[in-house]
């Protein structure tokens, strides 16, 4: 019985350079012939009747060696039927489908598009939502092959919580999977179409429940929290502490990225497609908070600050859930939130200072219910805030220096009222 040659692969075969015959397996009889040429061609070796004879399958450029193996079982089929079989005529394997990345899309989309947007600030939103919302998970995906799936795993996380951002979101990339169809590089129905599509699977913006109260840790408490989860180790802590001496939002803590802080100049600023409001807010930066930046290590291949661990090999690197510094806290033994840190640091400011109320609206990012709190909110320039933000670090880790205030007000001197500001 002659001896069966083993089966290469497709890889292994491909390496084959040098002249000769080289038997691949997968089908008797089957091998590669190297010409001194260098040209490589599929030959199969039968026996008609008392006669030994080979019987070419084509360029090995042209047909793939799948193709020639089952074009070589064919002919070995016509052979036992008592057929001599003609060589087979193989139609050229196809070449690859050219790949066309969401990413890539959306950049020839937003190019197009530049000649339009005559603002400058809606070509970086457009740049900026979906790079930090978007290509995490859609970026180097085939538009082709996006699903209503992979859109609803984009918007959810951020639906409840900037719902105006989000909707913003689910519309441009609905544009760039409409720009795709257009050229035909996908077929079918658009996946981020709101209308008889996400409107099954995600509430209506207007129907978007408004966050209701969220625990918070009493006041007298957050300095020995504070100083506690020094001692605790991981990027979830770390995200946590920068939000408490921020007093920011959980999505705007997640999502941030190292190009979005200036350590010298003591500011971050946070983009607009994070922001509730949808505008830019630049929050000072204490000491405290320009320190503890500093401790926290850069990651290769992201520029998230606080990115998960939990990315699967080969996926794009995402930043840590909305969970994990919920986690942090039950840890703790705490039932606060952390988004409870911001009532925590607005009870402390009503009820331990005497900082104007609108000062704090701002260092929250409120928006403004008139236009006279408008006006005032343009004049709270970032160096009041500055002092607002220190003060509120001090409280919470007081400089060796210094003790900690009492729960009596801390002597400041008011903030101009909206009526004198104007």
């Amino acid at each position: 019985m002659p001896k069966r040659a083993k089966e290469l692969t497709a890889a292994a075969v491909a390496k084959l350079r040098e002249p000769g015959r080289y038997p691949v397996g997968g089908c008797e009889g089957l091998h590669l012939r190297i010409t001194p040429a260098g040209t490589r061609l599929w030959v199969l070796r039968i026996v008609v009747g008392e006669w030994r004879r080979d019987v070419g399958l084509g360029n090995f450029e042209d047909v793939s060696l799948s193709q020639a193996r089952d074009a070589g079982r064919d002919a070995r089929r016509a052979v036992k039927a008592g057929i001599d079989p003609a060589p087979p005529k193989l139609a050229p394997a196809a070449p690859p489908k050219a790949r066309h990345l969401f990413r890539d899309v959306a950049a020839e989309l937003i190019e197009s598009k530049k000649g339009e947007w005559k603002n400058k600030k809606h070509l970086q939103q457009w740049q900026n939502s979906l790079d930090t919302y978007a290509y995490p998970l859609l970026g180097d995906m085939d538009v082709a092959d996006i699903k209503l799936t992979h859109v609803v795993q984009v918007l959810q996380p951020i639906w409840s919580t900037i719902t105006e951002s989000a909707t913003r979101l689910r519309s441009r990339i609905e544009a760039v999977i409409d720009y795709a169809t257009v050229h035909e590089w996908r077929e079918g129905d658009n996946p981020a179409r709101w209308k008889g599509l996400l409107d099954k699977v995600l509430p209506a913006p207007e129907k978007v429940s408004k966050p209701g109260h969220h625990e918070a840790l009493p006041i007298d408490d957050a300095p020995a929290f504070m100083k506690a989860m020094e001692l605790v180790d991981g990027v979830s802590a770390l995200a946590l502490r920068l939000l408490i001496l921020t007093a920011a939002r959980s999505v705007e803590i997640r999502f941030a990225r190292w190009s979005e802080f200036d350590l010298q100049k003591k500011v971050w600023v946070v983009p607009g497609e994070r922001m509730k409001a949808g505008m830019d807010h630049t929050v000072p930066l204490s000491d405290q908070a320009v320190t503890l930046l500093g401790s926290i290590p850069h990651m290769a291949g992201t520029e998230f600050l606080f990115p998960t661990n939990r990315t699967k090999k080969g996926q794009p690197i995402k930043p840590i859930s909305d969970m994990a510094m919920t986690e942090v806290m039950r840890r703790q033994g705490l039932t606060a939130v952390p988004h409870g840190f911001r009532s925590t640091f607005r009870d402390w400011g009503g009820d331990y200072t005497e900082y104007h109320r609108d000062l704090l609206e701002a260092a929250l990012a409120h928006v403004p219910e008139n236009k006279t709190e408008a006006a005032y909110r343009r004049l709270t320039a970032v160096q009041k805030r500055r002092v607002l933000m220190q003060d509120w670090a001090n409280f919470l880790l007081p400089p060796l220096a210094s003790t900690r205030p009492s729960a009596k007000r801390q002597a400041r001197t008011p903030a101009t009222p909206p009526h004198e500001a104007q």
